[in-house]
């Protein structure tokens, strides 16, 4: 299942997973989800989308990233402005199958997130649910 030996994370706050590559343009988001979200921030769900959403090639559909690469919601105090409502690709990092299924890319991505390699192991059955969270449908 997982190719990390003995995964440990620990969120320190420091925001680096709100800001990616600006290579990626969008943090996926599903309709629920955007729906939790523009509720949470008391907004229509025409003006949400117009502002933040954006739809790629393959329909699939995120929250648009700034030029920067830094989620438009990502607070000047390195936290999250819809924590409570944020997105499940966001709940779940960085338990996501493309890292904690190569060694190789969970120690390259401890180089960005320094909550990677902190804390209390992570047991195999919660690392596995926090990766089903992801692929759920919501």
């Amino acid at each position: 299942m997982t190719s990390v030996n003995s995964p440990r994370f620990q969120c320190t706050g420091c925001g680096q997973c709100c800001t990616g590559d600006p290579a990626h343009h969008y943090v996926e988001v599903s309709r629920k989800e955007q729906k939790r979200i523009y509720d949470y921030l008391h907004m229509s769900a025409r003006n949400f989308r117009s502002q933040y959403i954006e739809t790629a090639a393959d329909e699939s559909e995120g929250i648009r990233l700034m030029e920067n690469g830094q989620c438009p919601f990502l607070e000047p105090d390195n936290r999250c402005g819809i924590y409570r409502v944020r997105p499940d690709q966001c709940a779940t990092y960085p338990f996501w199958t493309e890292l904690i299924s190569s060694q190789t890319l969970w120690d390259k991505e401890k180089t960005r997130c320094e909550g990677i390699g902190r804390g209390s192991i992570i047991p195999e059955a919660e690392v596995r649910a926090r990766m089903t969270a992801r692929t759920r449908k919501t």
